[in-house]
């Protein structure tokens, strides 16, 4: 559940980052200016989200990669199980509690 978790607060971020950077939007130059361009702060929000994307990404293959070998000896499809096979070189399947840092980093790399 702890992996469920974080996605789910990651999600929540993302939530609140796309919300409009033009609704921060502030009149200046003692109101001669009509608006601040908010585009910078709008793409920066966009490649954190992008970011948190990918580490979404990352614990749902965990999860599904760690549910397909508790469901064996049943099998999915050929490209699925190929799909398994070789991200089990890189993450190995969790049979022990353990800190799931490291194996969400190396699924982000994967």
């Amino acid at each position: 559940m702890i992996a469920q978790y974080t996605a789910a607060s990651i999600a929540s971020e993302n939530k609140q980052l796309c919300t409009p950077s033009s609704v921060d939007s502030i009149v200046s130059s003692n109101g001669q200016e009509d608006h601040v361009s908010m585009g910078a702060n709008g793409a920066t929000k966009c490649y954190r989200v992008a970011k948190n994307l990918e580490n979404i990404l990352a614990i749902e293959l965990l999860r599904t990669a760690q549910a397909l070998d508790l469901r064996k000896p049943l099998k999915s499809s050929k490209a699925i199980e190929n799909m398994v096979s070789a991200y089990r070189k890189v993450v190995s399947f969790n049979n022990a509690d353990r800190i799931l840092a490291d194996d969400i980093k190396n699924t982000v790399q994967f």
